[in-house]
C-alpha cells in the first residue's frame, strides 16, 4: 500500500524557515519522482516543487524559486522541502505526491507541474506564516 506521510509544518514569522519531510512506504522510492503541492483555503492545489528519481532534475514554481530547495534520501525513503524566507502567501497545507509512472521527468524550469501526473499524496502538513 502506497503511503506518504508529511511532517515539519508549523507557525512561523515572515522571513523564517521550515523543513518539511515526506516519508514514503509501500513502494520503491528510487523509481519515482516526488512533487510537493500546496493548497490554501479556497484555492486550487499548486505544484511548487518536483524532484526526479535520481535527484538529477529538480523543478520549482516561480512563486518559490530561490527560496525553497527540494532534496531526497532514497536510503531513508524520505524527501525534504527546505523552505526559507517564508512569506504570508506561503501559508497552505503542503502535500507530497508520487508520480504515477516510474522514471518520471520533472518539468523544465519553463514548464509547470501537471496535477494529473501525480497521485493524491498524504494528509499534508500545515504551514502558517504570520506575524
Amino acid at each position: 500500500q502506497v503511503q506518504l506521510v508529511e511532517s515539519g509544518g508549523g507557525l512561523v514569522q515572515p522571513g523564517e524557515s521550515l523543513k518539511l519531510s515526506c516519508v514514503a512506504s509501500g513502494f520503491t522510492l528510487d523509481l519515482y519522482a516526488i512533487a510537493w503541492f500546496r493548497q490554501a483555503p479556497g484555492k486550487e492545489r499548486e505544484g511548487v516543487s518536483c524532484i526526479s528519481s535520481s535527484a538529477g532534475i529538480t523543478y520549482y514554481s516561480d512563486s518559490v524559486k530561490g527560496r525553497f530547495a527540494v532534496s531526497r534520501d532514497n536510503a531513508k525513503n524520505t524527501v525534504y522541502l527546505q523552505m526559507n524566507s517564508l512569506k504570508p502567501e506561503d501559508t497552505a497545507v503542503y502535500y507530497c505526491a508520487r508520480s504515477r509512472s516510474t522514471w518520471f521527468m520533472c518539468p523544465s524550469a519553463a514548464g509547470h507541474i501537471i496535477d494529473t501526473d501525480f497521485g493524491s499524496g498524504g494528509q499534508g502538513t500545515q504551514v502558517t506564516v504570520s506575524s
